[in-house]
C-alpha cells in the first residue's frame, strides 16, 4: 500500500499545464484503483482546475469526475488570491487552511504520504 498525496500547481493557461494536470488525475486514478489512500490538492493557480473541470464540455471532464471523490480541498488563500473561492465552494470542495490559510503538506508527510507535485 502507498500513501499518496498529489497536489495540482499547474495553471490552466496552456496545453502543457493541461497535460500536468492529466498526468496528476491519472495519477489519483491509479491510486484510486490500487485501493491506496489518496489525496487530491489543489493549490496555488491550480485552484483555478476545479470550476474548469466542472464543464461537461471540458476534454478532462470525464477523468476528473472519475476522481472527485478523492479531493481533500483547495487552499484557501490561493483560492481568494486567484477569485474562485466563490467558484469552489459551489463546487462544494473544502477551502484548506491548516497552515497560515494553506494546506498542511507537512501533515501528509508527517501521516507518511508520498507527495506529488504537478
Amino acid at each position: 500500500m502507498v500513501k499518496l498525496a498529489v497536489f495540482v500547481l499547474a495553471d490552466i493557461e496552456s496545453h502543457g499545464e493541461l497535460g500536468r494536470l492529466v498526468n496528476a488525475l491519472v495519477a489519483v486514478k491509479e491510486a484510486k484503483e490500487a485501493g491506496d489512500p489518496v489525496a487530491l490538492v489543489f493549490d496555488g493557480a491550480g485552484t483555478r482546475w476545479p470550476g474548469a473541470l466542472a464543464d461537461p464540455a471540458h476534454p478532462a471532464h470525464l477523468l476528473y469526475k472519475a476522481v472527485r471523490d478523492q479531493s481533500t480541498g483547495v487552499c484557501r488563500f490561493c483560492a481568494d488570491a486567484f477569485g474562485v473561492a466563490e467558484q469552489i465552494r459551489r463546487e462544494g470542495l473544502p477551502l484548506l487552511d491548516q497552515y497560515d490559510q494553506h494546506p498542511s503538506l507537512r501533515s501528509y508527510l508527517a501521516d507518511g504520504y508520498h507527495v506529488i507535485t504537478f
